[in-house]
């Protein structure tokens, strides 16, 4: 069985862990993150017909799973989980510990904290795409005006700054696609510093949440959220982990 170095484990309250990690592994791993699956999930993950996508489901929750065992203290095959109105997973376990996955091209990010909110988001950039046809169908008016400030060779990364940003926004919120995106605003001009500009519906909820962006890999970029104004962030990747 795979072991978790502790230390790596030690999360205390108003602190947020950020795990990254690839799925790409051997068929001697991917058969031991596959054993951890509850019946459902196996039966679902042999309904993916490219095995590229089985391999990320198995593997992303095979790790998601053995991360939780030791947070939570339990085995890792003992892992409840429940999904809210929109698809967003919780612990049906009765715990304060929040936690929330995405995953792109060959890499997930898996974020947990205690008592708080959690939206998390992480996306392969490409250049193959129109960034301002699709701004113009899912950015504010005042994302896609910055946007347009932002010098052409950086405007794909930007976009892609204000894509994560809104996705672990909505993430967190556990609205699904239903949320109207081009009802708030993100910071879109720098990839550390990140910000909740604005939302149509509350003036003041802006200064609730903790939004910040990160690199996880070259050709990548992630975003997460907290409803607190935490500082302490610690990022760990599952290759450092392994005992």
């Amino acid at each position: 069985m795979t072991n978790i170095a502790t230390s790596f484990a030690n999360l205390t309250p108003n602190t947020l862990h950020i795990w990254s990690l690839n799925f790409v592994v051997n068929d001697n791993a991917f058969n031991k993150y596959h054993n951890l699956l509850s019946d459902d999930e196996k039966e679902r993950a042999s309904r993916f017909k490219f095995f590229k996508d089985k391999r990320c489901y198995v593997v992303t929750k095979g790790i998601l799973r053995l991360l939780s065992g030791q947070y939570l203290n339990k085995d890792a095959k003992a892992i409840k989980f429940e999904y809210e109105k929109y698809g967003k997973p919780k612990f049906k376990h009765k715990t304060n510990l929040n936690f929330n996955v995405s995953h792109s091209g060959d890499l997930a990010i898996i974020g947990f904290i205690y008592d708080h909110t959690i939206g998390v988001d992480i996306e392969k950039i490409k250049n193959d795409f129109d960034t301002f046809d699709i701004a113009s169908k899912f950015f504010s008016k005042q994302e896609i005006n910055a946007l347009r400030e932002i010098p052409t060779q950086q405007q794909h990364l930007a976009f892609y700054r204000c894509w994560t940003r809104k996705e672990a926004f909505i993430k967190a919120k556990g609205s699904g696609l239903s949320f109207p995106l081009n009802e708030f605003s993100v910071s879109l001009d720098s990839d550390l510093d990140a910000e909740v500009l604005w939302t149509k519906w509350n003036t003041g909820e802006k200064h609730q949440w903790k939004l910040s962006s990160f690199i996880p890999s070259k050709d990548y970029i992630a975003a997460h959220i907290v409803d607190s104004k935490i500082e302490n962030i610690q990022y760990f990747n599952w290759a450092d982990s392994i005992d």
